[in-house]
């Protein structure tokens, strides 16, 4: 490396208009860090929505125990296909912000949010994470691609979430991606309606103990990865 730089219509209906109301965090590197620059595609969760303040999400957490320098491209309500194609000139390619950053390393945490849309866009959706994918490494051959299991935020579990893991996984698989499995069970026992939430007020985002506890389990993956993270 370079060391340079569910519930049903209304409860999806609701998520959305929640994510998409909050003020977006900076994506430029951190000012003191001066190891690989690290880009992140991702949702709600990787942008730190819920979280007190953006040093206290997982993404810049990981990135400050590491040196990283991070360019959070994360945004509320994002999916593969999911408010896609609303968000304005630029935000509904951000693979292409991504490879304009030339990082060495890329995380990609998406597919939460394709959930709300499996049912009329299901075979989108798949297309979509093949090209998505296909795209950062062909755009970036030299970094090195990290693809996480979609998060998920409530002990209900439609069929649709281990269905998109499945096609994120084989995905990072056919570009040779690193790969880590089983976050979306991060949270199980911490959600909004649990004795021991650790979630934020609105019910589906973690709060800083969530998001200190996702950075945990990431650390541990990423130093689980050959080569480790």
């Amino acid at each position: 490396m370079r060391a340079r730089r569910l519930f049903g219509l209304a409860a999806a209906a609701s998520l959305l208009l929640g994510l998409t109301a909050c003020a977006a965090p900076a994506v430029e590197p951190a000012p003191t860090a001066t190891g690989p620059v690290v880009a992140f595609y991702g949702d709600s969760y990787t942008r730190g929505t819920g979280a007190s303040a953006t040093d206290k999400r997982w993404s810049s957490i990981v990135s400050a125990e590491r040196g990283w320098q991070e360019i959070n491209r994360s945004e509320n309500g994002l999916g593969f296909v999911n408010r896609r194609a609303s968000m304005g000139p630029g935000l509904d390619d951000i693979p292409a912000q991504i490879i304009a950053d030339d990082p060495d390393l890329v995380f990609v945490t998406m597919g939460l949010n394709d959930n709300f849309s499996y049912d009329r866009a299901a075979d989108r959706i798949r297309e979509t994470i093949d090209s998505d994918l296909q795209r950062l490494r062909e755009g970036l051959p030299d970094a090195r691609i990290v693809v996480v299991e979609p998060f998920w935020y409530t002990a209900d579990r439609p069929g649709s979430v281990d269905v998109i893991a499945g096609w994120v996984e084989d995905a990072a698989a056919r570009i040779g991606a690193d790969h880590i499995a089983g976050a979306s069970h991060w949270l199980d026992g911490h959600y909004s309606d649990s004795a021991d939430s650790w979630m934020a007020s609105d019910g589906l985002h973690p709060n800083d103990t969530g998001y200190a506890y996702l950075a945990e389990r990431m650390d541990a993956a990423l130093g689980a990865l050959d080569p480790p993270l």
